[in-house]
C-alpha cells in the first residue's frame, strides 16, 4: 500500500460524496491506494451517504469507521493508527481532489526522498460570492493557498493547510500526534492542531513544502461568508493559540511578540485599503486582529463552543 487517505467528517451530507467520488476516479493504480473514512459521531445522513458509497464502490479499498471521541484531532489520528500507506493523506470532508492527485502526491514524494510532509494547492469553490468587505489576505482563514506553480519549501512560520496535506508515515512515529487538546470539536472554530504537529517536525529539522501540483478544490458555503463566521473563527484562533502554549511560558512570549508583529502588519494593510477607499475592508483587518488577540489573551475552550 502505497497511499492511505485519511478523510475525517463531521454531519457534511452535503459535500462528502464528492469529496469520496473524487476519490473514486483517481489516475492512481487503485490496488497502491487505501480511503479511511472516519466519522466523528455525525447526526445528519452523512454515516448512510458514506456507507452506501462503500457499497457501490467495493473495487475500492474503502474503510469506514467511527471515532466515538469528539474532535478532529481524534478522528485524524484514528486514521494514522489504522492507516497502511507509506504516505498518509488528509483531504477535507468539503474537498474535492483533481483526477491526478495521488498519483502527483506519489511523484513528489518519490522525486524529494529529503521531504517528510507536503502541502497542496487549495482553489475556492464559492457557494456565493465573496463579500466586498473580505480581503484576499484574510483568505487563508477559508482554507485557500495559492503559492504559485514552483514547489518550494514552506518559509517564515507558514505550513500547509489541513484540507490538502500529507506526511510520510514516518513523521508520526518521531513527532507523534495531532494535539487532541487543539483542533474542532463538533462546532466550535479550535484550531492550531496542524501548526503544534508542523512546529514539533521543525524541532526536528523535518522538512516541509509546498507542492503546487496535487490541487483540490475546497467547498466554501454561504454560511462562512458572514462577520459572524469571521469573529468566531479569529476568536478560535487566538484561543487554540493560548491552548497551544500554556504549559510554556518561553511560547507563550513568543506567541505574544508574533501577535505584536501582525498589529503592525494589520495597521499597515488598514491604511493601504484606507488610501484605495476600500473602507470595509480596512475596518475588517483590524477587528479580525482584535478579535485574535482577544481569544489569545482571555479565550477559553468553552467560549469557542
Amino acid at each position: 500500500m502505497k497511499i492511505s487517505v485519511v478523510v475525517c467528517t463531521y454531519n457534511r451530507e452535503k459535500y462528502i460524496l464528492d469529496s469520496l467520488t473524487s476519490l473514486r476516479d483517481q489516475t492512481f493504480e487503485e490496488s497502491l491506494y487505501e480511503i479511511i473514512l472516519v466519522d466523528n459521531n455525525s447526526t445528519d445522513t452523512t454515516a448512510l451517504k458514506c456507507l452506501e458509497f462503500g457499497q457501490s464502490a467495493s473495487h475500492l479499498n474503502y474503510h469506514y469507521y467511527k471515532e466515538t471521541k469528539q474532535g478532529l484531532s481524534y478522528a485524524r489520528n484514528r486514521g494514522i493508527a489504522l492507516a497502511k500507506g507509506e504516505i498518509i493523506v488528509f483531504l477535507d470532508d468539503d474537498a474535492v481532489a483533481s483526477k491526478t492527485y495521488l498519483e502527483e502526491i506519489m511523484f513528489f514524494f518519490e522525486t524529494h526522498p529529503s521531504v517528510s510532509a507536503l502541502g497542496g494547492r487549495i482553489f475556492p469553490k464559492y457557494e456565493v460570492s465573496k463579500p466586498e468587505w473580505m480581503p484576499d489576505v484574510l483568505t487563508p482563514l477559508f482554507s485557500i493557498i495559492d503559492l504559485g506553480d514552483v514547489d518550494k519549501p514552506f518559509r517564515s512560520g507558514k505550513y500547509p493547510i489541513g484540507a490538502n496535506m500529507a506526511f510520510r508515515s514516518s513523521v508520526f512515529e518521531l513527532c507523534g500526534d495531532f494535539n487532541t487538546e487543539l483542533g474542532r470539536t463538533g462546532k466550535n472554530l479550535m484550531g492550531g492542531e496542524e501548526k503544534d504537529l508542523f512546529y514539533r517536525m521543525q524541532q526536528q529539522s523535518l522538512s516541509v513544502w509546498y507542492a503546487a501540483k496535487p490541487w483540490v478544490y475546497h467547498i466554501i458555503p454561504e454560511s462562512r461568508m458572514t462577520k459572524e463566521f469571521l469573529k468566531n473563527q479569529a476568536l478560535g484562533v487566538g484561543m487554540s493559540e493560548k491552548q497551544r502554549t500554556r504549559f510554556s511560558i518561553e511560547k507563550r512570549m513568543v506567541s505574544y511578540a508574533k501577535e505584536c508583529v501582525k498589529w503592525i502588519g494589520s495597521v499597515l494593510y488598514f491604511f493601504f485599503f484606507v488610501l484605495q477607499f476600500q473602507f470595509h475592508k480596512a475596518f475588517i483587518i483590524i477587528l479580525f486582529r482584535l478579535w485574535v488577540s482577544t481569544g489569545l489573551l482571555f479565550g477559553n475552550k468553552k467560549s469557542a463552543r
